[in-house]
C-alpha cells in the first residue's frame, strides 16, 4: 500500500466507525463535558473523601440488570477489526505489461539458477603452498648434492554448470636446480604442471564421462602397481615430493558404466602417456650400455611412439568380496627397449590381462593381484632389445594392531617367461644377464599416529631377497593446524650389486623437509 494511500484509509475508517453509534446511557450516567474531581475517598491518598452514603459496604451487591456494561454494537466487538472500505484492502493489480516483465524476471531467474546455484560461490577455489628441500647423504659424481630444491602453490578451480563439472588443478613450481625453465607438460618439467584439466558429466543415469587431463588409478597394491598401468612419477617419488605427486596425469576420456550386474570403466588415451621415470637429470642410475652408474653426463631421451592405450576394469561386489578384471593395450610404461638404429631407449609394445580380489579376513583386509604381460612386438624369443614377456602375482594383508598402530606386508613376484631366450640373446650382444628369471619382493608399513592423531609415523619397506637389495622410506608429517602442516622423511637405498633395480639408486640415498600451506 502506497503512503499516500493512508490518510484515506483512516478517514474511511472514522466515518465507518460513527455511522455505528452506541445506544443512550440511562439519565445520571451521561459523561458530563468535564468530568468533575472524584468526591474524597476515591482518589489517592491526597484526594478527598467520598459523601456520605457513596462509600460502598464491605461487599458491594451485584449491579441491577441492565446497568452492566452494555455490548458494544455490531462491528465494533474487540474479536473482530473493522474492514477497509471496498478497494482499500487489496494492492491494486499492475498493468499487464509491467506483470508479464516480471513473470519474464522470474523465469530467466529460474533458468540462471538452473545453471548457477546462488547459495553456491561463483567458482569453488583450493589449494596449498609448499616448500620444499632435501640434500644427498653421500657424495654422487653424477649428480648434485642438492637433491630437491623447490617452491610449489598449486590452485585447484572447481566449477558445476547445469549437469557439467570443471576441474583445473595447476601447480606453479620454481626448481633451484635446473637452470631453464620450459614447459613440457607431459614431462612435468618448466614452471607449470598441469595437473587436471576435465570436464565430467552424466549424460544418462547409468553412465558418467570425464574428458581431459585427470589423474587415473586403480588396483589393490599398496606403492606395488600390476594392473594400474597408469603413468607415474618415479622420480617424484625417490627425491621426497608429496606422495601425490607418484600419480602422473593422463590425457585421457573415461567411462565408467553402471549396472546390476558389475560395472566397468573404460580409459582411452589418444596419445601414449609414459612414466614419468628415472632420466639421470636428478637422479643417477645404471645404464646398461656403459655397464655403469650414470646421471647427467647420460640423460636419457628416450623415443616416444605415437600410437594411443586403452584400459579397462569390470569390478563388482559380491558379498564382502570385492573382485575385478582389468585389460590394458598399449606400450610398455618405461623405455625397457632399445632402437639400436638410434642408439635411443623406446617403449616396445604390450598388452595386459589381470584380476584381483580383496575382502576382510579375520580383523584386517586382505588382497590377491595378478596380471600377465603380452610383449607381443618381440620378432624373436631371442630378440635382446626386447623386453620378455612377464606373469606378476601379488598378495597383501593390512590390519590395525592396536588403536593408531597398524602394520601392512606384502609379497610380490616378477616372472619372465622365456627365460632362456633371455639369457640368449644378451649373450649375442656381449652382455651378462641382468635379471633373474624370478624377482621376488616383500614390503612392510608401519604407521603410527600419537598427539591426537595430528602426527603421523610412518615407515615403508621394500626388500628383495632374490636381487639383495632394499628402500627404505621413512616420513614424520604434524598437522600444526588444518592449514599447516610440516613434513621430514628420507630415502635409502642399499644393494650388493649397482646393477639391481634399488641397488643403483645408492648414491641417491636423501633426507627431505617441506612445510605446507592449505587453504
Amino acid at each position: 500500500m502506497r503512503l499516500s494511500s493512508i490518510p484515506l484509509a483512516i478517514a474511511m475508517i472514522a466515518l465507518h466507525s460513527t455511522s455505528h453509534a452506541a445506544p443512550p446511557l440511562p439519565a445520571g450516567l451521561e459523561p458530563q463535558p468535564s468530568t468533575p474531581a472524584l468526591p474524597p475517598g476515591l482518589g489517592s491518598s491526597n484526594s478527598p473523601n467520598l459523601p456520605t452514603g457513596l462509600t460502598p459496604p464491605p461487599s458491594a451487591p451485584a449491579l441491577p440488570s441492565g446497568l452492566n456494561t452494555p455490548p458494544l454494537p455490531g462491528g465494533l466487538a474487540p474479536s473482530t477489526s473493522p474492514g477497509l472500505p471496498t478497494g482499500l484492502n487489496t494492492s491494486p493489480a499492475l498493468p499487464s505489461s509491467l506483470n508479464q516483465a516480471g513473470n519474464i524476471a522470474e523465469e530467466e531467474e529460474s533458468e540462471y539458477f538452473g545453471l548457477f546455484d546462488k547459495d553456491e560461490p561463483f567458482i569453488n577455489i583450493s589449494g596449498f603452498w609448499d616448500i620444499r628441500g632435501g640434500v644427498r647423504t653421500q657424495d654422487d659424481p653424477y649428480s648434485d648434492q642438492l637433491s630437491l630444491g623447490e617452491t610449489r602453490l598449486q590452485l585447484a578451480l572447481q566449477k558445476d554448470v547445469g549437469p557439467f563439472s570443471m576441474n583445473l588443478v595447476t601447480d606453479f613450481l620454481y626448481d633451484a636446480q635446473v637452470d631453464a625453465h620450459h614447459i613440457n607438460l607431459n614431462t612435468g618439467k618448466g614452471f607449470i604442471d598441469l595437473r587436471e584439466a576435465n570436464i565430467a558429466f552424466s549424460p544418462i543415469s547409468f553412465l558418467d564421462v570425464k574428458v581431459g587431463r585427470q589423474i587415473l588409478t586403480w588396483g589393490t597394491g599398496d606403492l606395488i602397481f600390476i594392473n594400474d598401468l597408469f603413468p607415474k612419477d618415479w622420480q617424484a617419488f625417490f627425491i621426497g615430493r608429496d606422495l601425490e605427486y607418484l600419480k602422473a596425469p593422463s590425457d585421457s576420456l573415461k567411462t565408467s558404466f553402471f549396472t546390476d550386474y558389475a560395472n566397468l570403466d573404460f580409459v582411452y588415451t589418444p596419445w601414449f602417456d609414459a612414466d614419468r621415470g628415472i632420466t639421470g637429470e636428478k637422479l643417477s642410475y645404471y645404464n646398461p650400455m656403459l655397464g655403469s652408474l650414470a646421471g647427467q653426463n647420460a640423460v636419457i631421451e628416450p623415443e616416444t611412439p605415437s600410437g594411443g592405450e586403452f584400459a579397462l576394469r569390470l569390478y563388482k561386489n559380491v558379498g564382502v568380496n570385492e573382485l575385478a578384471l582389468y585389460g590394458y593395450h598399449g606400450f610398455w610404461k618405461s623405455p625397457q627397449g632399445f632402437n639400436p638404429a638410434t642408439g635411443k631407449a623406446r617403449y616396445p609394445k604390450m598388452r595386459s590381462l589381470g584380476a584381483s580380489i580383496r575382502r576382510p579376513i579375520w580383523k584386517g583386509i586382505a588382497n590377491i593381484e595378478v596380471g600377465y604381460y603380452d610383449s607381443y612386438e618381440k620378432s624373436s624369443s631371442s630378440d635382446p632389445f626386447t623386453p620378455n614377456s612377464e606373469a606378476r602375482f601379488l598378495i597383501g594383508y593390512e590390519q590395525e594392531i592396536v588403536q593408531n598402530f597398524s602394520i601392512g606386508v606384502q609379497y610380490y613376484v616378477e616372472w619372465m617367461q622365456d627365460y632362456k631366450h633371455y639369457v640368449t640373446g644378451q649373450q649375442q650382444i656381449g652382455a651378462e644377464p641382468l635379471r633373474d628369471e624370478v624377482r621376488h619382493l616383500l614390503t612392510n608399513r608401519l604407521t603410527l599416529m600419537t598427539h591426537q592423531q595430528n602426527v603421523t609415523w610412518s615407515l615403508f619397506t621394500f626388500f628383495s631377497p632374490s636381487d639383495m637389495d632394499a628402500y627404505f622410506r621413512p616420513n614424520i608429517a604434524y598437522k600444526v593446524t588444518d592449514a599447516w602442516m610440516v613434513e621430514a622423511g628420507g630415502n635409502f637405498f642399499v644393494g650388493h650389486k649397482e646393477s639391481s633395480f634399488f641397488g643403483q639408486f645408492e648414491k641417491n640415498n636423501n633426507v627431505y623437509g617441506s612445510v605446507r600451506y592449505s587453504f
